[in-house]
């Protein structure tokens, strides 16, 4: 049975920036058009925590019944080690989601009735990254998604459940956040390109193959500053988020260097750590 300490390493931690990052930048775009609620963005924060806590159990569930995690290389994964039943993992991943859910339509409620829509959209997105019979996560459209729900819709949601409306500000930060959660997801998938092949499990990273992978995963650690340039036009202030440039070249050292395995679990952590300091840097001077 797996002990307390494995629950949570099973909801992958060093995931949680994916989560808190969108709602910084969604909340100091807001505010940069006067629009903060700071009880909403407490709700979206619980939205996207939830299902990034859900989608990882998912896939821990969906990967272990499948046996894509019986001979892996990486973190800790609770059916592929056994520690924990496929049942229990998949009620911990319903249980999240319906977390998610419930804050999703609190905030759905107070702000415009098609957000249902889109988190009803999102939940399903989760379950079937990698679950049900044709799972797009093992299709290579995984980095897209996260582009989309990480992105796009976390970022711009979190603006418009605030400030009733989205402007270039929210978008640009959305794009940038959105790679930096596609950076995160690319290095997971790097590493995991000898077992997922083995597997079956066409990511994105074995469609490109090695090499091109890693030069997708530079390209999507400089988008966020290219876009701190553009958002220079509403404040100057927002350069503060270059202090977010010396974490992402340190993120793309190890693939930067052909490291392989658990030589590059650093760049998973560090590029989410680059996600979260630019939003936070971003945030705080766009509010000001």
């Amino acid at each position: 049975m797996a002990s307390a300490a494995q629950w949570l390493e099973g909801a992958r931690p060093r995931t949680l920036p994916n989560a808190i990052a969108p709602v910084v930048a969604g909340t100091g775009a807001a505010a940069s058009i006067d629009g903060t609620v700071w009880w909403k963005a407490l709700l979206a924060l619980v939205v996207a925590l939830a299902l990034i806590v859900g989608v990882n159990y998912a896939n821990d569930y969906s990967d272990g019944i499948r046996g894509t995690d019986d001979d892996r290389v990486g973190p800790l994964r609770l059916v592929g080690s056994k520690l924990a039943t496929p049942t229990a993992v998949r009620n911990a991943a319903m249980v999240s989601l319906a977390i998610a859910a419930v804050a999703g339509i609190a905030v759905s409620l107070t702000s415009a009735w098609w957000l249902l829509l889109v988190g009803a959209v999102c939940i399903a997105g989760a379950w079937f990254y990698t679950g049900g019979r044709n799972p797009y996560g093992y299709s290579g459209f995984g980095e897209i998604a996260v582009f989309v729900f990480f992105g796009l819709i976390a970022v711009c949601g979190t603006q418009f459940v605030q400030a009733e409306r989205v402007d270039w500000v929210g978008l640009v930060c959305a794009v940038a956040v959105g790679c930096f959660s596609s950076a995160v997801l690319v290095a997971n998938n790097l590493r995991d390109i000898p077992t997922d092949t083995e597997s079956g499990k066409q990511t994105l990273a074995v469609r490109l193959g090695d090499a091109r992978t890693r030069t997708l995963h530079l390209a999507l650690l400089l988008v966020p500053f290219v876009a701190t340039l553009a958002l220079t036009f509403r404040t100057l202030w927002v350069l503060a988020g270059l202090l977010a440039l010396p974490l992402a070249i340190k993120a793309n050292g190890p693939v930067r260097s052909g490291n392989k395995g658990l030589d590059l679990v650093p760049a998973l952590r560090d590029s989410g750590l680059a996600m979260l300091v630019w939003s936070v840097a971003t945030a705080i001077t766009l509010a000001s």
